[in-house]
This record gives structure tokens, sequence and C-alpha cells, in this order.
């Protein structure tokens, strides 16, 4: 592609996430917001981006009529919610853009809508945008092929601020597919998400969650290794919602010049085993 900027949609831009996105933009050499988009009926349409993120007046208005940002840019940075981000993906490649999905809390429906959209757009999509835990699951999958299932037995720990809507975590969950690919098995047979009451001994191989939520924490996840007399325990902390929307960025710079498909993060960073 030519060497001007890439230009860039954000969706829910008045949000936490969408508000660090435009501020990320702005320092990001290679990017520029080209609109900013918010839900129909939101206080915030018709003010200026720039000035709603805290960078001051950018002259990029936040409107509430995606497909109308969309046919202009070259990608669009969402971290929205399931509903809007299935529409976003029908848009965007309707557009032909790059759609970057940092969305939790998909239903598996949702998830074939967005592989079908790949189809005509390129979609990277992940549970998690940080380098930190995409190298993270690598390792974790790892264990998981080297730890015997009969010996060792695998807890994923997630902790997120009181305002957080879906549990566990994309990020959990993406840790849980990294163990499960790990063991060759599939996650949603083997994993615990619930105990409650008289749960009797722990089954061989089920892959355990457990979901704390408070405070103004922005992402901690560990997954733990147990075996008998010893355990192996592998984390993340997240102390900055900006290594997100810098790894979304770049999925978005990576998947500019990519043919249509549905992508993760583990394929811009080269660290995908397809």
């Amino acid at each position: 592609m030519s060497e001007r900027d890439m230009k860039l949609v954000v969706t829910g831009a008045a949000g936490r996430m969408g508000q660090t996105l435009i501020r990320m933009i702005h320092a990001m050499p290679g990017v520029v917001l080209h609109a900013a988009v918010e839900r129909k009926g939101s206080p915030f349409i018709g003010k200026d981006a720039g000035e709603v993120a805290g960078l001051g007046a950018n002259g990029v208005t936040i409107g509430d009529e995606p497909l109308e940002a969309f046919l202009e840019a070259d990608g669009v940075l969402d971290f929205t919610t399931p509903a809007s981000s299935v529409a976003f993906s029908g848009l965007a490649a309707q557009a032909r853009i790059v759609h970057v999905i940092g969305t939790t809390g998909c239903s598996d429906d949702d998830e074939e809508k967005f592989r079908a959209a790949g189809r005509h757009g390129r979609i990277v999509k992940s549970g998690n945008m940080s380098l930190g835990v995409n190298l993270l699951s690598v390792l974790v999958e790892q264990a998981a092929t080297a730890l015997p299932p009969r010996d060792w037995d695998i807890e994923v720990l997630e902790m997120h601020h009181k305002h957080k809507v879906d549990a566990p975590s994309g990020t959990a969950l993406l840790l849980g597919e990294a163990a499960a690919r790990g063991r060759k098995v599939a996650l949603a047979q083997e994993s615990v998400r619930v105990r409650d009451g008289h749960t009797g001994a722990r089954p061989q191989g089920k892959i355990g969650f457990a979901t704390l939520r408070g405070g103004s924490v922005i992402g901690e996840h560990t997954v733990y290794f147990a075996g008998e007399g010893e355990m192996v325990t592998l984390s993340h902390s997240a102390g900055d919602r900006t290594i997100f929307a810098r790894g979304a960025i770049t999925a978005a710079l990576w998947a500019l010049d990519r043919k249509p498909g549905y992508y993760s993060m583990l394929d811009v960073l080269g660290l995908s085993h397809s």
C-alpha cells in the first residue's frame, strides 16, 4: 500500500478503551484517526473525539453511522459488545477494510459470523491484544503438552475491575484454549467454570477457571500447573490499557496488506503454529 498513514476508525469511542485507542493513535506513527463512532443516542454524539479522550480538539467529530465512517477508512478498532462487533464485522467486510476485534464474551455463533466476514474482509480477533499475554499463551500450550494430565492439574485464575460484565475473561479463555491445545482436548468438554457445594474430588484432566472481580484492576491472569509436591505458575499482569491499544494498532497495520481472512494476534506476532 502507499506510504500514507493508515486511516483508522474507533468504535465505542467514548468508552475507556475507545479513549485509550484514540490517544494511542495520536501517539503512534503510521496511523491517523479517521473517524470515531458511538451508539445511537449516546450523549457523546457530535462531540470532538480528541476532547473526549483528553487530547484537546482534533477535528474528528463522534458520529453514529458506522458504515459511513468505514467506507473511506482503512481499518476499524473495535472493543465494544458482541452484538455490535458482529454488526461491525459485516459492515467492515462490505467496505473491504481491516477489522480488529478486542471484544470479549462472544458466543460460538458470533465467532462463526466473524469467520464468515473474514471471507471478504481482514479480521484480526483476540481475547487479548497484548504481546505478553499472547507469548504467555504459547508457554501455557507448551507446558500443557509437556506435563501429563494424570500428574498435573491446570487452573486458570483471573481478576478484573468491578465493571467487567463477562466471565471468565476473554484472556482466561484464550489461556484455557492454549492449555487444551497442548493436551489435544476440546476446552468446552474439559473445562470447569463453577464450583459450589459438595463437588467431590477434582476429576483428572479438567481445566479449571476461577474469577475475581473488584476495584480498578485492569487484568491479572495466572495459570497454575499443580503436581504432587510441586507447582509451575505462569502469570501476566496488565498495568495499563495502552498495552491493548498498542497491540490493536499493530494488528491493524499488520493486516493492511494481507489477503482476506480470520487472523489472531499469534499470526500478527509470528507465533502461530498454523
